[in-house]
């Protein structure tokens, strides 16, 4: 089985280490993680960016999504939508829409916003539409999870998510971090289960 893609865009921090967290329910699962970003998109049309991070992951490429045994999805939330320049990413998957290379494959959406009310859900929702349009199979986060009824921060059933605060700097509390280890697992298992059945 190919890796599990855990891809995301992260603006101050909090997206990323979701990620890492994603990446580690992954491995917990018996899978192997796969961490990837995306570059920011500029507003100067002539602006360009090193093809490598300063520091964190590579940025993702076609390539890693074609290899991928399953995908989880990761944006801070933008006006109750993914961050541009995830988007802009998605925007360049045509060719993998055409050729069907995602259809069946399993995937999941994390999110973090400034506040409870900041739009995670939408948000979430937002970044399901491409994945439906490639034919993936969405996962949630089950109301068996405890932590989605005791949660003072994130957490949906649309996937994990996160309460970063005003200034962007309130970490990841201990039910954030376990339900972005939850999805990773479930994301994991269910890649797993569709790998034994082919």
């Amino acid at each position: 089985m190919g890796p599990v893609l855990v891809l995301y865009y992260s603006r101050f921090g909090a997206v990323a280490e979701m990620a890492r967290q994603v990446a580690r329910g992954v491995e917990a699962a018996g899978a192997e993680a796969r961490l990837r970003c995306v570059p920011p998109v500029s507003l100067t049309s002539e602006a360009s960016i090193p093809n490598v991070p300063d520091s964190g992951p590579p940025y993702a490429s076609e390539h890693d999504l074609r290899e991928c045994a399953a995908l989880a999805l990761g944006s801070p939330t933008r006006f109750g939508n993914m961050a541009a320049p995830l988007k802009h990413f998605l925007d360049g998957t045509g060719a993998l829409w055409l050729s069907g290379t995602l259809t069946g494959r399993p995937a999941a959406v994390f999110t973090s916003s400034g506040s409870p009310h900041g739009g995670q859900e939408t948000t979430l929702l937002s970044m399901m539409l491409p994945l439906l349009h490639h034919g993936m199979l969405v996962l949630g986060l089950p109301y068996s999870e405890a932590e989605l009824y005791d949660t003072a921060g994130g957490g949906t059933p649309y996937g994990a998510s996160h309460v970063a605060g005003r200034d962007s700097d309130r970490p990841l509390d201990d039910s954030e971090s376990r339900l972005c280890r939850v999805l990773g697992e479930r994301l994991a298992r269910t890649a797993l289960a569709l790998a034994d059945r082919s």
